[in-house]
């Protein structure tokens, strides 16, 4: 919440009630974040990271923005902010397709839960580095980054649009997905601890 002397609305209580309550696969863990302060008058954060053994393979964050006048860009009084980053190996992220596959593996993620929405909307964004002089050592590193938001049609299900977006960073990380259902290619690991 931004202002503490404002009153809490119980709609907003309630979605941030099913965030905290929402338990995603092991790999991913969760971490309450400071909120931004002046995108909404309430804002819940939460930062995620993905890890196998020692090794984090992809991390970002998620937002829960609620406006009680409601936003006339939004279609609605809640609003869904979030960031999601992985590194890749350097040959994937010359795929052409690699944008509009990440874009689907959110869709399709929300829609694997019946998640109705309104005004999606993202970029896909991906970079290279290579390194010379005293870092030539190190290998070239990629990263994908997935920037989106959409308005939530039923806030209660806050819970489930968390739950559904931690699926997607599991599927930026290279996790197989956890269901057995259709078949989902996921992205080869990165070789290595990230680099600083």
């Amino acid at each position: 919440m931004n202002d503490p002397g404002a009153r809490v609305p119980e709609a907003f209580r309630r979605a941030v009630t099913a965030l905290t309550t929402a338990r995603p696969r092991p790999e991913v863990r969760l971490a309450p974040l400071p909120p931004p302060r002046r995108l909404a008058p309430f804002a819940h954060a939460v930062g995620a990271t993905v890890t196998a053994g020692e090794e984090e393979l992809a991390d970002g964050r998620f937002v829960l923005l609620h406006d009680p006048a409601g936003d006339e860009t939004w279609q609605g009084d809640f609003r869904v902010v979030t960031l999601a980053r992985a590194d890749l190996e350097p040959e994937l992220a010359t795929d052409p397709l690699l944008p509009e596959v990440a874009w689907s593996w959110l869709t399709e993620a929300l829609d694997g839960r019946g998640l109705d929405r309104r005004e999606a909307n993202g970029t896909v964004t991906r970079a290279g580095s290579s390194f010379f002089g005293g870092l030539a050592d190190r290998p070239a590193r990629a990263e994908l980054e997935l920037r989106a938001s959409w308005t939530p049609t039923d806030p209660d299900e806050a819970g489930a649009h968390l739950l559904a977006w931690c699926g997607l960073l599991a599927q930026c990380a290279g996790l197989p997905p956890e269901s057995n259902g259709p078949a989902v290619t996921a992205l080869p690991r990165r070789r290595g601890p990230r680099a600083m």
